[in-house]
């Protein structure tokens, strides 16, 4: 298979990745949300849709209409093209091009801002939860336990903001190089942070059937179970492991490259067994999982509801200020 098409195949396999596992964000806003066995379990039927047709259909037209031999690709993907590190070197920006119509790549690069402008948000709420999280668990200093009036974790979410001022190391091709790096660890570091999601999962679900407690009577129940999750639990180490495959090419290896693709895959197992031995912590046996926790607590907090939840399309109309009118916070307290 030429280097091109197998760039091509190995983007179609990233982007099925996400949309195997892309609902990891939706599952921790379930702390904050309203109403979360009926909001979130909302969000979670249409995410399959969303990333199916952002994600999957994107990048099957971005490559009928990009050819993998693209001249302009090539140059971009060598760092030599005109526009290589901006806007211009997106492959849908290519696409668009090659389609013929002047307007096209103007509305993609409008699109795209867009969808930084709400991938900051959303990453930026997450680390500032995942490491709330771990200073409520004693995993990191107890100082980032402080919040606001509001709720807000302000101390996370101020180690969180001067992350983004790394950004600046693109001005300058040699502080680029440090950029990148740090690009390819956090890269491996997602995958396997789905791929620790989804053994996770597993475990649930052995807890489940020992236990005796049918999915079903759960708010949510995912079909296919446990079929679904091994299969994309195999899929995730084959793209972990594949992300990289540049640096096995004859006359590509180099050891920045492969110790930036690859050392996250030894660093996290190093990390399990160093806590493990660390705190001396115990694999918990299926039987003994605690399944309940504070289920008790949210079935009394949502009972408290006295005004039905809103929809997606009156929470988008009340966004331009229409129907504000309609509550759905409304509680018997």
């Amino acid at each position: 298979m030429p280097t091109g098409r197998f760039e091509g195949f190995l983007a179609a396999l990233w982007a099925a990745s996400f949309c195997i596992v892309g609902p990891e964000y939706i599952s921790m806003v379930a702390g904050e949300a309203k109403r979360p066995r009926t909001y979130i379990k909302n969000a979670y039927k249409t995410v399959y849709w969303r990333y199916g047709i952002f994600f999957i259909l994107g990048a099957l037209c971005t490559g009928i209409v990009v050819p993998y031999n693209d001249k302009q690709l090539d140059e971009v993907n060598n760092g030599s093209g005109a526009g290589a590190g901006t806007a211009a070197a997106s492959p849908y920006v290519i696409a668009m091009k090659n389609l013929g119509i002047s307007a096209l790549p103007d509305l993609t690069n409008a699109l795209l801002v867009t969808s930084i402008f709400s991938a900051g948000n959303t990453y930026t709420y997450a680390a500032s939860r995942s490491l709330y999280s771990l200073a409520v668990q004693g995993q990191a200093p107890k100082f980032l336990r402080k919040c606001t009036k509001k709720g807000v974790p302000i101390w996370c979410f101020a180690i969180t903001m001067c992350f983004p001022f790394l950004s600046f190391l693109a001005v300058s091709s040699a502080s680029n190089e440090v950029l990148t790096w740090l690009v390819g660890l956090l890269t491996a570091s997602g995958l396997i942070d789905f791929i620790i999601m989804l053994i996770t999962y597993i475990a649930f679900y052995r807890a489940t059937v020992a236990q005796g407690i049918d999915r079903k009577t759960l708010p949510y129940c995912g079909w296919f179970q446990p079929y679904q999750t091994y299969f994309a639990l195999a899929f995730e180490i084959v793209v972990v492991f594949v992300t990289g495959y540049r640096v096995f090419l004859p006359g590509n290896f180099t050891y920045d490259t492969f110790f930036t693709t690859y050392t996250m895959v030894g660093v996290a197992p190093c990390l399990y067994v160093f806590w493990k031995f660390f705190k001396k912590t115990k694999i918990i046996p299926s039987k003994q999982v605690d399944l309940v926790w504070d289920a008790p607590l949210i079935d009394a907090y949502e009972a408290s509801f006295i005004s039905p939840p809103t929809g997606f399309w009156t929470e988008m109309i009340q966004l331009i200020g229409l129907r504000r009118g309609i509550k759905d916070d409304v509680r018997n307290v």
